[in-house]
């Protein structure tokens, strides 16, 4: 016995010329019937961009109504066209045949797809009134009227429901003529052509508007997401290099807590515990501390086989500037003594970071680099003077002081001070980044070490 399965649903077996049909028709009705009366007015138009912010303030406030009172001066144009009929033929109905069409067009400011339906109801009504025979039902003020609101209502809406707009319209004009003006000239053909190319231009600029908007989102959106990978970059960096270092000194003080005992001869067994104990504390500390910090090592990452560079390594540093083309001097002064390894990297770093800057955005200037030996810890200055070749381009040229390093901007740009912050704050220090007097630029960090640190 041969069992046969239906696996067509009611949904697939339909053709597809008969789905493209149903959500055609699902469009016109989201588009055009659906909250058809509903009340949405007319926003005020966006001051902040286009030629009105360069408008005063006082009348940048009022500016935000230009397309409303665009709107009310096509209303009034309307009303002037049908004020011949006034003229001629005094009476209420000659006044209704030249308000309504301009009250539908104020109407567009607050309900726009009541406003379109509203236009073509009334406009065999205004044409009879009016009493046209050319035309037909197209009354003058009618037509103007219908094209006002087709070009609002698009505007307002979606490109698709210009689209419908028109095909309504058609559908319409074409009504008219079997049914409503037999015997009479139409002016519907010159409207739809004329109705064609005003919702196509107003749907053009829609759409060009629209990819603007999405575009410059897009881009604040990558602007951001870029300065947070790069900051997140150098913290993972600051954080690997946090782990390696204290990984070797713990590692160093585990070894010499196990070897101590037998450096000694016959220790005494509170020597030998306490030992012990130090050998026990310094292993689980560097469990917990790769633990937590070798989470941020990449699977790829090698640590690098040469040593971590200090500040002995500084001569080499400026010498590879000097040949890239920077004049630059390096001036010692107080005590040189042995840092603790995580300073004299984090020092290494800022003062490299410095120089590479200097290189970037001010080409052609003098550098000078200055380590201070204190007593409560290391001082470091890096400033250099103003460019002497063409500076690179910025996208802010009004942060860029003349001939000087850059300042760091909000996004996209300054993150290599942002990690020397970074840096000097996970030391417990201050630093300031700032333009100088003479165009050029300036870095300034105090790395505070204290004695117990010295000596460890």
């Amino acid at each position: 016995m041969v069992r046969v399965t239906k696996t067509q649903t009611t949904e697939t077996s339909r053709s597809p010329e008969l789905r493209l049909a149903q959500d055609a028709l699902g469009g016109l009705r989201a588009d055009l019937f659906h909250d058809a009366f509903a009340y949405r007015p007319l926003p005020r138009m966006d001051v902040e961009r286009g030629p009105t912010r360069f408008l005063p303030e006082r009348i940048r406030i009022y500016a935000g109504l230009l397309p409303h009172a665009f709107v009310a001066f096509c209303a009034v144009i309307v009303f002037a066209m049908g004020y011949d009929r006034i003229y001629y033929a005094f009476g209420l109905l000659a006044f209704v045949t030249s308000a309504a069409p301009a009250a539908i067009v104020l109407l567009t400011l607050v309900r726009p797809v009541l406003a379109f339906w509203a236009s073509l109801a009334s406009t065999p009504f205004v044409g009879y009134i009016a009493g046209y025979e050319a035309g037909w039902p197209w009354a003058a003020n009618s037509l103007a009227a219908h094209l006002v609101v087709l070009a609002v209502v698009a505007a307002r809406t979606r490109p698709r429901t210009a689209a419908w707009m028109w095909v309504v319209t058609a559908a319409y004009c074409l009504f008219a003529e079997m049914f409503l003006g037999i015997g009479r000239s139409s002016d519907s053909v010159p409207l739809l052509f004329v109705a064609a190319l005003v919702l196509l231009t107003v749907t053009v600029f829609q759409v060009r508007r629209q990819a603007d908007r999405e575009v410059s989102a897009q881009q604040t959106v990558t602007a951001r997401e870029i300065s947070k990978r790069t900051v997140l970059e150098e913290r993972t960096t600051i954080a690997r290099e946090l782990h390696d270092v204290v990984a070797h000194h713990m590692s160093v003080v585990a070894i010499q807590a196990e070897a101590a005992p037998y450096r000694v001869e016959n220790p005494p067994p509170e020597l030998e515990q306490a030992f012990l104990t130090i050998r026990e504390n310094a292993v689980a500390a560097l469990t917990e501390l790769r633990r937590i910090l070798g989470v941020v090592r990449a699977e790829d990452y090698e640590a690098p086989d040469a040593p971590q560079p200090t500040l002995g390594d500084l001569d080499v540093l400026v010498d590879n500037v000097r040949e890239a083309g920077l004049d630059v001097t390096k001036t010692v002064t107080g005590a040189v003594r042995e840092l603790p390894q995580g300073v004299e990297l984090s020092a290494y770093r800022i003062v490299q970071e410095a120089l590479s800057n200097v290189l970037r955005h001010a080409p052609g200037a003098s550098a000078k680099v200055e380590v201070s030996y204190v007593l409560g810890g290391l001082g470091l200055r890096i400033a250099n003077g103003p460019a002497r070749g063409l500076v690179k381009p910025t996208r802010h040229p009004a942060s860029t002081p003349q001939g000087g390093l850059r300042p760091p901007h909000l996004m996209g740009a300054g993150h290599g001070i942002t990690g020397m912050r970074e840096r000097v704050t996970m030391l417990g220090g201050e630093m300031t980044a700032e333009a100088t007097e003479d165009g050029g630029y300036e870095v300034a960090a105090f790395v505070p070490v204290s004695r117990e640190e010295q000596q460890a």
